[in-house]
């Protein structure tokens, strides 16, 4: 197979904006690659911020030529979060969506004020809800139980002497207007993703209430005087087709309606807009069509019940960070086995269990070497001792010599956050890149981090 400039320029494209291919090497934000991953061990992860501006830009445009209302985006702190992270999304004043009282921690250390720190959960425990109390503005409820548990903490924290007082659970008589509540609506409606696992709307999910149960929590909140303010869903992960968001909103917006809810409250539509991760995918779905087709219905529909527009929330999900994340993986050993090729390489499921969770598409370009004919399809495996520990599937590539880096793109979400330490591994260095400049965001972990815990 020769090499076709097609083929390479759609390769290309799935990768950080600031990506460049200079001679036949690869470069990001003018750092080459092969020059970082050098004294370096791998496997190695860079982040350009260039890219990760640049979506938030997009998203930011759209709601400003298309929401005459306020409105608000939120970074989705499962994707990829770290104190350096948490710091980038206060440059842009965006709220940071936490799942329980680690990425809270995590949050709070990078600058994220409280009234930024949105906290989700379909189970919140006890200290979960103790942390939001301390640290965030919004909790969206889940279920019933839990917003019980909110009730119970609420009127502790105004009467600190009904009961014995935890002052962990929240400042002494906190008011109750200091932090909102949003219902999680479970709107009955999926949309199409590449895996069952990745879908959170349908009538089986586990997240949310169903709409009788947000008119009971809705109750529930005006006879204790609670401070509810939204509605909030979400139906799926990395899907790219916002059709489905529609008859969503018409049954959120139905709710508020029946709810009574006027002046200023908040709507989240939720997010998990797609991102194309192989080639075959391009090209990348429209931040703007999507953020246009919500803000569209949302319009409409509080106009044809006469409510007055909410403050609009999208959660972007990966679609701001996906594609800003490149991982370097050094190839070890190389074996066939009839007509399959394995690359075997230092990185696999424990910095990335995507393939092995959702059978997700990956793609490849060596670091260097870019002008070599393609001549074989290739899979590309892990170290680990698992059959499942592969990241990329019979992909077309030049002939790969052992000691060389690769680099896979589209590594800037969910791959960090669900790493592991299987069979000892130590989680990455990840670096973020700008012109002219390296910051670590990241430490690698060593031998020492792996016994911390041991007693």
């Amino acid at each position: 197979m020769s090499i076709n400039p097609f083929w390479m320029t759609n390769r290309l494209s799935l990768f950080p904006e600031s990506t460049r291919a200079r001679g036949d090497s690869l470069f990001v934000a003018g750092h080459s690659l092969a020059s970082l991953a050098d004294g370096r061990l791998t496997p190695l992860y860079v982040y350009d911020r260039a890219t990760l501006d640049l979506a938030v830009a997009e998203y930011q445009s759209a709601l400003r030529a298309y929401y005459p209302g306020e409105s608000h985006i939120t970074y989705a702190g499962k994707a990829f979060l770290c104190k350096a992270i948490a710091a980038w999304t206060q440059t842009h004043d965006l709220m940071v969506d936490c799942t329980g009282e680690g990425e809270i921690g995590i949050a709070v250390a990078g600058g994220v004020p409280r009234e930024k720190i949105l906290v989700h959960g379909v189970n919140k425990s006890t200290a979960d809800l103790k942390s939001a109390f301390r640290e965030a503005g919004t909790i969206v409820v889940d279920n019933l139980t839990e917003l019980n548990n909110i009730h119970v903490i609420l009127s502790e924290a105004k009467n600190p002497h009904s009961v014995e007082q935890d002052s962990s659970i929240a400042p002494a008589g906190l008011p109750q207007s200091d932090i909102s509540l949003w219902l999680r609506l479970l709107p009955g409606v999926a949309v199409s993703t590449h895996h069952a696992h990745t879908q959170t709307g349908q009538h089986d999910s586990k997240f949310g209430m169903t709409r009788e149960e947000i008119i009971e929590a809705a109750k529930f909140c005006q006879e204790n005087n609670l401070p509810l303010n939204g509605i909030h869903f979400h139906q799926g992960s990395n899907f790219r087709d916002p059709e489905p968001l529609i008859p969503a909103i018409d049954l959120a917006l139905d709710i508020a309606k029946e709810i009574g809810f006027n002046g200023e409250w908040h709507f989240c539509p939720g997010g998990g807009w797609g991102v194309a991760y192989h080639e075959d995918e391009l090209p990348n779905p429209s931040i703007e069509s999507y953020a246009r087709g919500i803000a569209e219905a949302v319009i409409e529909g509080c106009k044809k019940r006469g409510l007055d527009l909410p403050v609009l929330h999208l959660e972007p999900g990966r679609s701001l960070v996906a594609r800003a994340g490149v991982a370097l993986y050094r190839v070890g050993a190389i074996k066939q086995r009839g007509a399959k090729i394995w690359i075997l390489t230092d990185g696999g499921m424990a910095d990335n269990p995507r393939f092995a969770l959702y059978g997700a598409r990956y793609s490849c370009l060596p670091v260097e070497g870019l002008n070599r004919e393609i001549n074989a399809k290739v899979s590309i495996a892990g170290p680990y001792c698992e059959s499942g520990d592969i990241v990329i599937e019979d992909l077309p590539m030049p002939e790969l010599k052992e000691g060389e880096l690769i680099a896979i793109p589209v590594a800037g979400a969910y791959h960090l956050s669900m790493s592991s330490n299987y069979n000892g591994a130590r989680r990455p260095e990840v670096l973020i890149l700008d012109e002219g400049k390296v910051e670590v965001m990241l430490s690698r972990e060593t031998v020492d981090d792996l016994l911390r815990r041991d007693p």
